[in-house]
């Protein structure tokens, strides 16, 4: 071999960019004179088929291994001249998802191209009439002379019309013509007929309107730098920290207003599906059909049509969830990530991605500025806003005249020991007629649905679980066992299937129950529950809730779903059913996750003008989550939380890699994490600080849908040491044969436990 073969690039190479054809990959040799400038997303012209005819393709992976004979390998012909931003850029996205979070290109390159189906729009015509004052009012005489009655009806309504033109459906209310007679009036010069696009607009009952609330000093002097950064073309990434209330909407909508007038678009990210409504309406109002929707809840038609809009240039503004980053903008001015803060922003499925940083990768590659809001922000990101990386706006005082909500903490075990069974604390049931006799309205939370955690057998303690997962069954209240991971469902059968006992119950809280002990205990109230099984069909989020907002309820009780972002000036009482739910969970981000949902629970209450209360139920009162939540205090939780962090190494002062092993033999999965981990060892081996290897072994949910999981835990303080690690343990995994039939999956930096 010369010296030259030892130096041979290959390039992976898709000539199709659309979803379907993804896979189709063909493999080029990259020309000495061009391997400087090829790397992925790059557009190329190569030699295709059997008769080398001239096409254009894109890079997605580079490579110094040939999958094919050298003889039979062709050579890249150029750099393509015209080649199309938007897919370079998204190419240069799964790229990143590929090294930064560990999948294949093929699922990093599905992640970034989001419409699986190309629906076509529906089309409708418009009908313009074409002649001027004097020669319309000719035609009227000739028409009336004639007894066109018809004619004369359809003349008065394009008469009337809004820029004198009429869809078809709009003429057909009025008179009936065919296609025919519309094109001999056409081929007459009185009208003309244009086929249009009838987008299909889940939000087509929302109105724009002209006025805007004014801003507030603090949103001021963030909206006015934010305007002078971008018009001088300073890009930046900011955080927007502000007390639950602030009016953080109105700044962004202050900051889009800005990006507009620049020609260019803006994306706003979204955490919940539930929040899309309150969302969009507020967007809408302020710039109408410039808004375009993404979330997994509307059909397939509205989603591609969304795309088409976004496409063509005709939506600047897109509001949606996670994926909604990979909208086809192509003036990217702003990226918003509302409540930045939340789980949901980080992908469950490979790659398991963050969006948070996939943002920040986007925003630079495209020369977008960043914005991320939060009452109750990450420990990355205010860290980073700490040491000056992001920069920081600080909202301290609610909007208008609300006032931050008193909170009060009941500790439940004083309660049990006074006698109280209820759910309910004495003060929060006090709390509760109370807002019932006045009229206002109560938000409880509790983050559970179902009636009860689990079942089990009072007699030998064996507790009711999936066949198919290692997990226990929820009872719910029409008497159903249901595994919220896989779906499987039994009915509740009331004897042991172990010792045949008869004494089986059921322990723990969920929402349904919460539900039916408000019956028994306030049975004048309107109650609304708001759940994953409440929710289930399209638009049942919007329909609670606007329920709810027209006072037609007087109690909403629901999971975190609620507590995210919603406003009602009626609501002056939320109550936290059971806070130490998420307190205790096996994740050293408990104490976090716990802190954000009682701030943000707590946030709902009073931003009216009655000043609200809150009422945070707890095992653990003396808990610095719990006190600090209560105290709405921000800062003294993030200093606790940041040492306890620290002196545990922990993210964001030191960096995780999981590894999760999966296979349908539970055998297969243990020899395969075995086999992992000697291999890390190895790899170690003489290095000055090595990765720290943490708790090999069963997943602590160990079967999920009749498939065993294995997982390992990497540490390490710099970040790159473990994405190095996971780059050179990728190809091994995906091509050696110990490893077939076996499934594996890396999460960098994960936000649940495994």
């Amino acid at each position: 071999m010369t010296e030259k073969d030892k130096h041979k690039i290959y390039a992976d190479i898709i000539i199709d960019i659309s979803h379907e054809a993804l896979d189709k990959v063909f493999q080029y040799r990259v020309p000495f004179s061009l391997q400087e400038a090829i790397r992925p997303g790059v557009k190329v012209r190569i030699p295709f088929g059997k008769g080398n005819q001239e096409r254009e393709g894109y890079v997605i992976h580079l490579s110094e291994k040939s999958n094919y004979p050298e003889e039979k390998m062709k050579d890249i012909l150029s750099l393509s001249k015209n080649a199309v931003p938007m897919e370079s850029q998204m190419i240069e996205m799964a790229a990143f998802l590929k090294y930064q979070y560990g999948s294949s290109m093929y699922q990093a390159l599905k992640t970034v191209m989001p419409v699986k189906e190309r629906i076509r729009p529906k089309m409708t015509m418009q009908i313009t009439l074409l002649t001027d004052e004097y020669e319309t009012e000719n035609l009227r005489k000739i028409w009336e002379r004639r007894h066109f009655t018809a004619r004369l009806r359809f003349l008065e309504a394009l008469c009337h019309a809004p820029d004198h033109s009429l869809s078809r459906e709009e003429m057909n209310a009025v008179c009936s013509f065919s296609r025919k007679d519309l094109e001999k009036m056409e081929e007459q010069k009185i009208i003309l007929l244009q086929e249009k696009m009838n987008y299909r607009n889940p939000f087509s009952n929302l109105k724009k309107k002209e006025e805007k609330l004014p801003l507030n000093e603090e949103q001021r002097l963030a909206a006015e730098e934010f305007c002078k950064d971008f018009g001088q073309g300073i890009r930046k990434n900011y955080l927007l920290y502000g007390v639950t209330g602030s009016g953080k909407t109105e700044v962004y909508l202050a900051l889009i207003e800005e990006v507009l007038k620049q020609g260019m678009q803006a994306i706003v990210l979204i955490p919940e599906i539930s929040l899309t409504y309150q969302t969009v309406r507020r967007f809408y109002e302020r710039f109408g059909e410039q808004i375009a929707v993404l979330h997994s809840r509307m059909s397939k038609g509205e989603r591609s049509d969304s795309y088409l809009r976004i496409e063509a240039g005709e939506a600047n503004i897109v509001i949606g969830a996670r994926s909604a980053l990979f909208a086809p903008t192509k003036k990217l001015g702003l990226i918003i990530i509302d409540e930045e803060h939340d789980g949901a922003y980080k992908s469950d499925s490979s790659p398991k991605y963050h969006a948070r940083e996939t943002a920040e990768y986007r925003a630079k590659l495209t020369g977008a500025s960043l914005v991320l809001g939060s009452a109750t922000p990450s420990m990355e990101s205010f860290l980073r806003a700490q040491k000056g990386e992001y920069h920081l706006w600080t909202l301290k005082k609610r909007g208008g005249q609300a006032l931050l909500p008193e909170v009060t903490v009941v500790d439940l075990k004083e309660e049990f020991k006074e006698g109280n069974r209820s759910i309910f604390s004495r003060e929060l049931q006090e709390k509760i007629r109370d807002r019932l006799a006045k009229k206002e309205q109560i938000m409880l939370f509790l983050n559970r649905r179902g009636f009860a955690g689990f079942v089990s057998c009072r007699s030998c303690g064996t507790v009711m679980k999936c066949p198919h997962c290692d997990i226990s069954l929820t009872y719910h209240r029409n008497g159903s066992l249901r595994c919220h991971y896989c779906g499987f469902e039994s009915r509740f059968d009331r004897q042991c299937p172990v010792c045949k006992s008869a004494h089986v119950a059921a322990f723990g809280l969920g929402t349904e129950k919460v539900e039916a002990a408000l019956a028994m205990e306030f049975p004048e109230a309107r109650v609304l529950r708001m759940d994953m099984d409440t929710t289930k069909k399209k638009n049942a989020h919007e329909e609670i809730l606007r329920t709810f907002s027209r006072g037609e309820a007087d109690i909403l009780l629901g999971t975190q779903m609620i507590v995210k972002g919603h406003d009602y000036a009626n609501v002056t009482l939320v109550g936290i059913i059971a806070a130490d739910l998420s307190l205790h969970a096996q994740d050293f981000r408990s104490g976090e996750k716990t802190f954000q949902l009682l701030c943000q629970a707590a946030g709902r209450a009073g931003r009216g003008q009655k000043q609200g209360d809150v009422i945070i139920q707890t095992y653990s009162p003396d808990h610095y989550a719990i006190v600090t939540a209560a105290k709405q205090s921000y800062e003294e939780f993030y200093e606790e939380e940041m040492a306890f962090r620290k002196m545990l190494h922990y993210p964001p002062y030191d960096h995780i890699l999981v590894i999760l092993v999966q296979s349908g033999d539970e055998n297969q999965s243990a020899l395969a994490i075995q086999r992992i981990q000697k291999m890390i060892v190895q790899s170690q081996e003489g290095v000055e600080h090595p990765v720290q290897i943490m708790n090999p072994g069963q997943a602590s949910l160990s079967k999920l849908k009749d498939i065993y999981r294995q997982v390992i835990y990497l540490k390490h303080r710099d970040g790159e040491v473990l994405l190095d690690l996971k780059e050179r343990l990728q190809p091994v995994l995906e091509t050696h044969a110990l490893f077939a039939g076996i499934n594996v999956q890396f999460d960098y930096d994960p936000i649940h436990n495994y």
